[in-house]
């Protein structure tokens, strides 16, 4: 099987590997699509710092093709999705059954994979945020993989205004393509009127000036690795709220919430009403899709086709 092969952080050649076996209670899925995110790029750089190879996880859409001993809830030619932490970009990935969930089988591969985990974020975060018809939204990175399916979703559940903030001006379009009313930048000084709900996918600086964009009794999903704080004091008068979210604490401990989550992702793409936009480059070309996303000029996902 083909593999990609990461040595101290940097990218090397496709390779030719022999094909992994499914131990217990595993699965082993022939891929269609791969994603690749910031995530990996931070990988790769922190990797190379320390001069060592890495083997990143990821997500990806596939289908069962092997069973391990001890497997229950999923048969041979299952189309499935989600995350595998580790060899994720080959051909054949030994995935955890409690990290995949069956994907349609009519889906294209990397609208799937866009919906698998950057849609049931999204999702997720607007529900934990206790967003309801009506209420104005503000989501950053807005023309991220995650970001612009915050956006789609925000307007399809009745968002009464939909905000984007992106980095340059140039993402103004895609992301009022998404459904956003009004696109504004991190440099711009003010990002327009308050808002009920924030989706912030940036951190660090940015976590502050989510707070301070949230109108009275508003609340602040922050779902981002890259940390940040808020000055409690800027919650008080107004009695503003920020959330931590993780998907994977989530999937833990109410699995059957998550399973709705799809369910309703599902079927809002059936419907039309969302559309998951994505940039699919063939495996070998993982290298233009890292300079992509490391350079953040990626307008929605980046996938990797294996098929």
């Amino acid at each position: 099987m083909r593999r990609i092969c990461f040595a101290a952080g940097q990218l090397a050649e496709v390779e030719q590997a022999p094909e992994p076996v499914p131990g217990p209670g595993q699965l082993l899925v022939r891929t269609e699509a791969i994603g690749a995110g910031v995530g990996l790029v931070r990988l790769l750089a922190s990797a190379g710092e320390r001069g060592e190879p890495v083997q990143p996880g990821g997500e990806v859409v596939g289908t069962v093709v092997a069973l391990g001993p001890d497997v229950t809830g999923f048969q041979l030619g299952d189309r499935v999705g989600g995350v595998v932490f580790e060899d994720a970009f080959a051909d054949l990935v030994v995935a955890d059954p409690r990290l995949v969930s069956l994907v349609p089988s009519h889906v294209d591969a990397a609208a799937a994979l866009a919906l698998v985990r950057g849609g049931l974020i999204a999702l997720s975060a607007l529900r934990v945020g206790h967003f309801q018809h009506g209420q104005s939204v503000l989501v950053t990175a807005a023309a991220s993989g995650t970001g612009h399916l915050a956006v789609q979703l925000a307007r399809a559940l009745g968002a009464s205004r939909v905000i984007g903030v992106v980095g340059s001006a140039d993402k103004t379009g895609f992301v009022r393509q998404c459904g956003a009313d009004e696109v504004v930048t991190y440099a711009q000084p003010s990002w327009g009127d308050p808002v009920d709900v924030v989706l912030d996918g940036v951190g660090g600086e940015v976590v502050q000036r989510a707070v301070d964009s949230l109108a009275p009794f508003g609340r602040l999903v922050a779902f981002s690795a890259g940390g940040g704080s808020a000055d409690v004091g800027s919650l008080l008068g107004n009695i503003k709220s920020v959330i931590g979210f993780t998907i994977g604490q989530l999937n833990r401990t109410q699995p059957e919430l998550v399973e709705r989550h799809r369910a309703e992702l599902w079927e809002l793409l059936a419907a039309d009403r969302l559309r998951p936009r994505y940039t699919d480059l063939p495996l070998e070309q993982i290298a233009k899709a890292i300079e992509l996303i490391a350079a953040r000029a990626n307008l929605g996902r980046v996938a990797l086709r294996t098929t």
